[in-house]
């Protein structure tokens, strides 16, 4: 399993477009924010923290329709389904490569933009603290669209309309842990919720997508 995640994390750097590409989407929104609502300090301290998830969940998109494109390509896909390992294990390294690319550089970089949002100063733990939590969801529910979706031509707006709805959720208890953060407010229900939607994620959609893979396989 861990050779796997090693071949994943090296075949992403190698490829390109991975935190590189989601690091200039992420910083694009929130540097276009401004001249949309305004540059007001209090209007934005107040939209900052659903800016920030929102701008986070939209870039962990970006790499998405690339998690099984190029296993299904040179047909790695068919040897791990054969493969004695657990299908389901492959799924959840492949979801894990995808947030050491794509997720955690998101969450490293998240205080620095706050900055540009005039982020109360409070907010910054719990936006590290909710992206941390988060952004695994997205990576496994982003696999789960990558395997409804492996093999389909174009499937990329495909992916992104079925994948959308299920991080929902996800988008807000994080932008509230951060929000009532900001405020001094009570921060157990959404760091709960959270910490809830992630480990059901971790733990049931791998299934899911091992059983989506093997469908689309099996039919092509």
């Amino acid at each position: 399993m861990i050779a796997l995640l090693l071949r994943d994390l090296r075949l992403a750097v190698r490829a390109g477009g991975g935190f590189g590409l989601g690091l200039a989407f992420f910083l694009i929104v929130v540097t276009l924010v401004p001249f949309g609502v305004g540059p007001e300090g209090g209007v934005l301290s107040r939209i900052a923290s659903g800016v920030l998830w929102l701008g986070a969940l939209l870039a962990c998109l970006l790499s998405l329709d690339r998690i099984f494109a190029l296993d299904y390509e040179d047909g790695t896909l068919d040897l791990l389904v054969t493969a004695p390992i657990p299908l389901e294990g492959a799924v959840s390294m492949k979801a894990a490569a995808h947030w050491i690319t794509t997720g955690l550089p998101l969450v490293l970089a998240a205080p620095v933009f706050g900055v540009l949002l005039h982020l109360p100063a409070p907010a910054y733990l719990w936006l590290v603290v909710s992206l941390l939590l988060g952004t695994p969801a997205l990576s496994v529910l982003g696999t789960f669209g990558a395997a409804l979706t492996v093999g389909l031509k174009r499937g990329g707006l495909l992916l992104s309309l079925l994948v959308l709805p299920l991080y929902v959720p996800t988008l807000i208890f994080g932008a509230e842990l951060v929000r009532r953060g900001a405020a001094g407010m009570e921060v157990r229900v959404p760091l709960l919720m959270l910490a809830g939607i992630t480990a059901a994620t971790i733990a049931l959609v791998p299934f899911a997508s091992a059983a989506a893979i093997r469908v689309n396989l099996r039919q092509a």
